[in-house]
């Protein structure tokens, strides 16, 4: 590009030939890092100013010297405004690609933990579950196998549905479109209580005014109460428990209130710093923008209540 400009100014064919020139540092700016455009403009400046001050003075004469710096310093500022805006489109476009990057990075991270959480509520759940009934199996073999065999059924059965739902939630981490099950809605909070019950969990269980609510905020409650009667059965059981969950026009109100263990049985801490599921409960919470409260209860047993605001109805 220099060479055919220097010698077109030389010849006095064009008589503004710095324009492909500012087009072409521009393009180099813009592709190129700057420890490549630099010295190309450095390369750039001399041989097109002097070309044109020498066409335009010396060799076919179209103004004085006075005139042909002029020209020569029009050129220079053509060429380095150029070079400046392909450097600087070339700078937001690197700061774009970065900062997609981290954006990217953050979807990650946040996808990374709510697979995590999912997989905690399915753990946890199921095999709180599996664990009482267990014992409850090893404690009355001898005098009651009718008992017994009860227990392990609901082992079976709880073991199979873990093991569905992990199955399904780790299939989809390894393949491309990977069957989904149906995601975990309001409408299975029945199920939770009487998997509860089986449990040893005498569970009350009211819903009210939640129709309409986003699937984001329901899959939300149900993981809450779901982590809620998982500590119950494995602090607690056999307890009676109550849970409410109403929404209305300004918040939904998630309670979760347990009796204790029953007297003689010794009590299980459950201290808010402890665990995981507490933090997972109160991590949900905050991320709908909520409220999270959970501790013993004066009158015995253990509270937890949440508070989100009415965003999806």
């Amino acid at each position: 590009m220099l060479a055919a400009l220097a010698t077109a100014s030389l010849l006095d064919i064009p008589r503004e030939p710095y324009i492909a020139a500012g087009l072409a540092v521009y393009l180099v700016a813009l592709a190129e890092p700057a420890r490549r455009s630099v010295p190309a403009l450095a390369a750039t400046l001399p041989v097109a100013c002097g070309a044109v001050y020498l066409g335009e003075a010396v060799v076919t004469p179209a103004e004085d010297w006075r005139g042909a710096v002029g020209v020569a310093g029009m050129v220079l500022a053509v060429i380095v405004g150029s070079w400046g805006v392909g450097f600087t489109v070339r700078g937001r476009r690197a700061e774009a690609g970065r900062e997609e990057r981290r954006r990217a990075e953050r979807a990650l991270d946040e996808e990374r933990l709510r697979i995590a959480r999912e997989l905690h509520d399915i753990v946890s759940h199921n095999l709180s579950l599996i664990a009482v009934k267990a014992g409850v199996a090893g404690h009355v073999a001898d005098d009651d196998p009718q008992e017994a065999r009860a227990a392990l059924k609901v082992i079976e059965e709880t073991s199979r549905s873990a093991l569905a739902e992990m199955r399904r939630t780790l299939g989809v981490l390894r393949t491309e479109g990977a069957p989904l099950g149906p995601v975990p809605d309001l409408d299975r909070l029945d199920s939770l209580a009487a998997e509860a019950n089986r449990a040893g969990v005498e569970v009350d269980l009211t819903v009210h005014g939640t129709q309409g609510l986003a699937e984001g905020t329901r899959l939300t409650i149900y993981r809450i109460v779901q982590e809620a009667l998982t500590n119950a059965v494995r602090h607690a059981a056999p307890t009676h428990c109550r849970v409410t969950v109403e929404a209305d026009a300004h918040e939904i109100r998630i309670d979760i209130q347990d009796e204790g263990p029953s007297p003689g049985r010794p009590r299980a801490g459950r201290q808010l710093p402890g665990g995981h599921g507490l933090l997972g409960m109160r991590e949900r919470a905050m991320m709908y923008g909520g409220s999270f409260e959970a501790g013993p209860r004066q009158e015995g047993g253990f509270a937890v209540s949440v508070r989100l605001p009415a965003e999806g109805k």
